[in-house]
């Protein structure tokens, strides 16, 4: 791991909430990523997250973009998180004005980061120059617009990152020519989860276990993923009202145990482990969550010869998204929007399948050697004379 190029720490005036914003690196004097909340986020971890945004990017064949992210100790449940996640806001603002992009992530909702940023007159930050490109601003209209637009009944904000993982699932298991029906598990069922669940099943596959805070589901005829989806909560929990009755419900820490041909984690961090990558049964793993295979965990993954589609190249149908529609690479609608994701997603499956299989590799190295970021810029910034200009 490199050395990040900003840490900024923060801490609550009111309540023991602690933060980070991280930096990895600017590119054009901008970078972007999410905000998450949890009681176990540490410094280290929203490094780890902040470096990963910056390979994203690359592999998201953005031009424009570093990496950066933001992560903040407290639970996300907790009454006053809006309160907390506000508080933290408004004590990066100075960096969010300039080109800090913070989006939402585990434990926070990207309505919540905006509203906090229409507080202070801004919609979505920008660097100086951006802010004076006609372009730039026609295209976040554009990107406000879809956010609130639907596709096969769900917002596509919360979607463009499931339905990735989906794309590159399906690449990477047609690459080792799988078989047809394969079974599937999922830990965590927010919006990634859910709707990679969703359309794993709609691409001819079996979701035989899905798992949330609270308990693991499984059925091993598949399970109704439209019908758990429409009655999850907003934690994104599963309503056991609602399961059918083969639905087998077990204990959510035993979600390594059944039986599966592909596996796809898509919450917390270090979920796969030194105590527990032995008892992986897949035979791909595609990460939905950021970092969600400890190093100790990957280097047992790799020893016993599971493929894997590593975070950055899986998971990043959002910030094409953002980047696609912003900086108009696609055609603002939903479908658009969809379309270039999975060709994207598709791509780069396949590009870090074919060279991994060429140089007898494991996939994690050899992604991390043909995303590698190669700039590192500085904050934007006027030089007097155009200050004086400006104020003239």
């Amino acid at each position: 791991m490199t050395k990040p190029y900003l840490v900024v720490e923060w801490n609550d005036t009111e309540t023991d909430a602690k933060g980070w914003l991280v930096v990895h690196n600017f590119v054009k004097g901008y970078t972007g990523g999410g905000t998450r909340m949890h009681p176990t986020v540490t410094k280290e971890e929203v490094e780890r997250l902040a470096e990963a945004m910056a390979y994203k990017y690359v592999a998201c064949e953005c031009g424009t973009t570093g990496g950066c992210k933001a992560g903040i100790a407290y639970d996300y449940k907790a009454p006053d998180a809006y309160a907390v996640l506000r508080r933290f806001l408004i004590a990066m603002m100075p960096y969010i004005d300039i080109g800090v992009s913070l989006g939402s992530d585990l434990g926070t909702k990207y309505e919540d980061v905006l509203k906090v940023f229409n507080e202070f007159g801004i919609d979505i930050p920008l660097t100086k120059s951006m802010k004076r490109n006609p372009d730039v601003l026609q295209g976040i209209k554009d990107f406000d617009e879809l956010l609130g637009t639907r596709i096969e009944g769900l917002l596509l904000n919360d979607v463009v990152t499931g339905y990735g993982v989906a794309f590159s699932a399906d690449e990477a298991w047609k690459f080792k020519n799988g078989k047809e029906d394969a079974k599937v598990v999922i830990q965590g069922f927010g919006c990634v989860g859910a709707s990679c669940a969703l359309k794993m099943s709609q691409l001819g596959y079996k979701v035989v276990g899905i798992s949330d805070a609270n308990l693991l589901v499984t059925c091993e005829e598949g399970l109704d993923i439209q019908k758990l989806i429409d009655h999850k909560n907003i934690y994104g929990e599963m309503d056991q009202a609602y399961f059918e009755p083969n639905y087998a419900v077990r204990p959510n820490t035993e979600w390594l145990n059944v039986d599966c041909d592909i596996l796809i984690p898509s919450a917390l961090e270090d979920v796969i482990n030194a105590s527990n990558a032995e008892n992986v049964k897949a035979s791909l793993i595609v990460e939905a969550a950021n970092i969600p295979i400890s190093a100790e965990g990957d280097e047992i993954v790799k020893q016993r010869g599971i493929d894997i589609v590593n975070d950055f190249v899986a998971n990043l149908g959002a910030i094409r998204f953002y980047d696609a529609v912003i900086f108009g690479l696609v055609d603002p609608n939903p479908q658009a929007v969809i379309d270039d994701i999975e060709k994207l997603c598709r791509k780069n499956t396949n590009r870090l399948f074919t060279e991994a299989k060429n140089q007898n590799r494991y996939q994690r190295e050899v992604a991390y050697e043909i995303f590698k970021p190669t700039i590192s810029d500085l904050l934007e910034y006027e030089e007097p004379s155009e200050t004086v200009a400006a104020q003239k």
